[in-house]
C-alpha cells in the first residue's frame, strides 16, 4: 500500500472516504503520529487520540500473534463497538485506519 506515489495515495484516500458509513480515515506513522487524516480540524484530537490507541493497539496485537506462532504476523485488526468499526491495515512503516459506521457497511 504505501510503496505508492503521493498521487496515488490520494486517489486511494478518497476512494475509501467515499465509501458508505466511512467516517475517516488515518494514516499513522512508526511512532505513532498521524501524517494524513480526512477528519474535519475540529477533530483534530479526535484524531490524535485514535492515532495513539490504535498504534498501541497494533503493537500488543502484533506481540500476540508472535507469542502465539512465531512464524505469523499481523496483517489486518477489526474492532467492532456499538458506535463504530475500526479497521487497521498495519505495514512496517505506517497504520492505515479507518472508522465506519457499523449500520452502514
Amino acid at each position: 500500500f504505501f510503496s505508492f506515489k503521493m498521487s496515488e495515495i490520494e486517489e486511494i484516500v478518497k476512494r475509501i472516504n467515499h465509501h458508505k458509513g466511512v467516517k475517516g480515515l488515518i494514516i499513522v506513522n512508526a511512532e505513532g503520529i498521524p501524517i494524513r487524516d480526512t477528519f474535519e480540524e475540529a477533530d483534530r484530537l479526535l484524531t490524535i487520540q485514535y492515532a495513539a490507541l490504535i498504534t498501541q493497539m497494533v503493537a500488543k496485537s502484533k506481540a500476540a500473534v508472535r507469542e502465539l506462532d512465531n512464524t505469523n504476523d499481523l496483517s489486518f485488526l477489526r474492532i467492532r463497538s456499538k458506535k463504530h468499526e475500526i479497521l487497521v491495515a498495519p505495514d512496517r512503516d505506517y497504520i492505515l485506519i479507518v472508522i465506519q459506521d457499523p449500520c452502514c457497511e
